[in-house]
């Protein structure tokens, strides 16, 4: 491997975002931008979207989650604690086996951090390797941040890149990740890997994952307060520089209700029980061949929901409980669809009824549930 990455731009002097983890968790190479930008609600940034503006070069208010809905969360991370250890066993194991232990975790920001986080602390417990972890940013439609990936790499010259997020979509970001992986080898001269590990893959477009179970994974729930306490990231020309990272603000004044570390806590609580569970796991992943292939199912949900329902931009489909659940948190939703009411949709339930959002059963493919974003121009 070539690293032939120029040093004239040094972003450790790039004043990096502070998080409610600790920086044995993880590092945000974000640029702190909290009293440069305003947060808009979601239907004022729904309005920018669909008439053109980027989502990235704005902020959604961060809504402190209702007192219902965090009963939610408390139940489905009592309910999916062990099952998202385990997945997070299967993914970690599979990556020790096969990259080896000299990596790097770069989570992708911000849905990618309590994944990334799970997996260095399983291999901490597991193994005593202690794999050095980076939340980067990458946007749907201008890439990753490949300031972020430079100061990684100068940092760490001698370890291989391990791309992580929570779970997979309809594979947008995983397309986003190859493009822009490939891109970046080609300017530099580097061979960075673009596979992206996850702890859920639904839509069967990657090949490390710990599952493809569409279920529950609560940091799915919540916006910042489970992610640090940082916001989504942001890209935009007069806040950003060409040598700056990515932005990002940080919500101190959400700290009573931060539940990041208590989420990380609860999962990596369960390592000790779950030895069994994940050689399964691994042994079910590994002993079929269709397992090890990515099929992109998902895309055939999504390509039928555009269809039926006549939607012109796909962007505008949020297929599994992951994105379902971002759609009702940031977006505006038009219609939600289920496979069938089950536990694990109870907080989607919660929040389509406390947005008045009609719910309706569909037959999907590959994933539980999928939110329909609003077409203000139907208006």
């Amino acid at each position: 491997m070539i690293w032939l990455i120029e040093n004239k731009h040094d972003n450790s002097a790039n004043m990096f975002i502070k998080s409610s983890y600790s920086k044995d968790d993880v590092i945000f190479l974000l640029k702190d931008i909290g009293e440069l930008i305003k947060e808009q609600n979601n239907e004022q940034r729904e309005q920018a979207i669909q008439s053109g503006i980027h989502y990235s070069e704005m902020l959604p208010i961060e809504y402190k989650p209702s007192e219902k809905y965090m009963d939610i969360f408390y139940k489905g991370l009592k309910q999916n604690r062990n099952k998202i250890a385990v997945a997070v066993g299967v993914v970690a194991e599979r990556i020790l086996a096969l990259r080896g232990e000299d990596l790097v975790f770069v989570s992708l920001a911000r849905a990618g951090s309590p994944a990334g986080i799970l997996l260095k602390r399983y291999l901490k417990y597991k193994y005593d390797i202690d794999i050095p972890h980076y939340s980067i940013s990458i946007i749907r439609g201008k890439g990753i941040d490949e300031n972020s990936i430079k100061y990684i790499l100068r940092k760490h010259p001698n370890r291989q890149i391990q791309f992580i997020d929570g779970w997979t979509g309809k594979g947008a970001i995983t397309n986003e990740l190859s493009k822009a992986c490939k891109n970046f080898n080609e300017k530099y001269l580097t061979n960075i890997d673009d596979r992206l590990a996850v702890i859920a893959d639904p839509a069967h477009c990657t090949t490390i994952y710990g599952t493809r179970e569409d279920f529950l994974i609560p940091s799915a729930c919540l916006n910042s307060t489970v992610s640090g306490l940082v916001s989504r990231t942001v890209h935009r020309k007069d806040l950003i520089g060409e040598d700056d990272f990515h932005g990002a603000k940080f919500y101190e004044e959400l700290i009573d209700e931060d539940v990041s570390n208590l989420f990380i806590d609860t999962i990596a609580e369960q390592f000790k029980y779950i030895d069994d569970k994940v050689a399964c796991g691994i042994k079910e992943i590994e002993s079929n061949e269709y397992n090890l292939k990515t099929t992109w199912i998902g895309l055939k949900d999504v390509q039928r929901l555009q269809s039926e329902f006549d939607i012109q931009n796909i962007n505008f489909i949020k297929p599994g409980v992951g994105e379902t659940t971002r759609v009702l948190l940031r977006r505006v939703p038009w219609k939600i669809l289920i496979k069938e009411e089950s536990a694990s949709l109870e907080h989607i339930i919660q929040l389509a009824k406390e947005r008045n959002v009609p719910v309706e059963k569909y037959d999907l493919l590959a994933y539980e549930c999928c939110g329909l974003i609003k077409s203000l121009r139907r208006e």
